[in-house]
């Protein structure tokens, strides 16, 4: 018997429509979709342009301000150098959150080794971004903010809206990294004043392996200076042969994402509350991040008196769940996200991060609070 897999922060499994719909891309429309003198082509062409509307309309962008990538990673790492090489000549002066993914901080760092400098914001003890403090922060040179819109570990939403008003207002791109909130909250590039926004498919219940950036072309027209090139694929934004199937897989996990995101919120939300109810009533239990504004199957929360490591040990042949970033999941170090909620590293590195997803169930959910009850109960009397 597998353990039931609450982890979906990490990665979904692939809903078989999703599947359905990409089989077809392998075997009988194979074509290059830049070989565009025969029909092989055109089918290939004609997958990927219908993915890239569905894209863009789940955001109210336009399909030409759409560029595919491997994922939402070369997503951040394309609109932060981008930015920064197409732009050095009005400033060198970034912004960012200290509870940004790696994918955002690591290549904020290597910016700053070729001279540019970087403003990591810290969030308050809910991970909230002071927005008072983002306006303080902006200066005439600020080329760029980058806030992501939920946070991969505890959740939280910012205000995207707000955000992007103060960087219209000051003539500062905006760069959010959605891979957390596509098909899971309401997304909105003109509303929200989002010049640059990184999404990814395997958060969404499709392929791995697939991502987008969006690139505004309007009011104002975002300039990127590429980082792959070789073939001029993407407007010459990001050479390489597209990869058709996930593409399409892309296409039709957003597009099931956004026909069913009210019925998931208000499923994953009950779910969610039914563990935190339960498991809160231990003493030394601590949420981590704001209960409100938050992804509905997030739950993050950090456990007084055990070792962490201990703890999902115990907690494994009943529930495949982590304790922060799987893409940090191998580091001893602890969360730079909980520590940036002022969290020891004792309490930092003694957390759990439930993602709850599309296939989990109410009968999981108490099978899962019964084994989390039970560890902590366990390890606290040995400890």
């Amino acid at each position: 018997m597998r353990p039931i897999y609450l982890d979906c922060h990490a990665t979904t499994p692939m809903d078989k429509r999703v599947l359905e719909a990409m089989m077809p891309f392998f075997t009988d429309y194979f074509g290059n979709a830049s070989s565009v003198a025969h029909i092989y082509g055109w089918e290939a062409e004609a997958g990927i342009k219908k993915a890239r509307e569905i894209i863009a309309r789940a955001i109210n962008a336009k399909e030409n301000e759409i560029v595919f990538t491997s994922g939402a990673t070369e997503a951040d790492n394309l609109a932060i150098k981008g930015v920064a090489e197409a732009y050095f000549d009005k400033g060198k002066h970034i912004i960012t959150v200290a509870t940004e993914h790696k994918a955002v901080i690591e290549p904020c760092e290597y910016l700053m080794d070729l001279g540019f400098e970087v403003s990591f914001l810290p969030v308050n003890k809910n991970g909230l971004l002071d927005l008072d403090l983002l306006r303080q922060t902006i200066r005439d040179d600020t080329i760029l903010v980058s806030v992501m819109a939920a946070n991969n570990e505890i959740g939280v939403l910012q205000p995207l809206a707000d955000i992007g008003q103060i960087c219209h207002d000051r003539g500062v791109i905006f760069h959010t990294d959605a891979a957390q909130a596509i098909g899971k909250i309401p997304l909105d590039v003109q509303a929200m004043n989002i010049d640059l926004m990184s999404l990814t498919a395997h958060k969404i219940y499709g392929p791995k392996g697939i991502g987008a950036l969006y690139i505004r072309r309007r009011n104002p027209r975002v300039k990127i200076a590429s980082q792959i090139q070789g073939g001029g694929q993407e407007n010459k934004i990001r050479s390489g042969t597209l990869c058709t199937p996930n593409i399409v897989g892309f296409g039709s996990a957003v597009e099931i994402a956004m026909n069913s995101m009210e019925k998931e919120n208000q499923k994953q939300k009950k779910m969610r509350d039914y563990l935190w109810e339960n498991i809160s009533q231990l003493d030394g239990i601590i949420l981590n991040g704001d209960l409100e504004k938050r992804l509905s199957g997030n739950l993050n929360i950090s456990v007084e008196g055990v070792d962490g490591a201990a703890l999902l040990l115990a907690l494994q042949p009943t529930v495949a769940v982590s304790s922060g970033s799987a893409c940090t999941s191998e580091s001893t170090k602890p969360s730079h996200v909980l520590t940036a909620l002022g969290h020891p590293k004792s309490l930092a590195q003694a957390s759990l991060r439930f993602g709850i997803g599309r296939f989990n169930t109410d009968e999981e959910m108490e099978k899962v609070t019964e084994a989390t009850l039970k560890a902590i109960r366990s390890l606290r009397k040995s400890h």
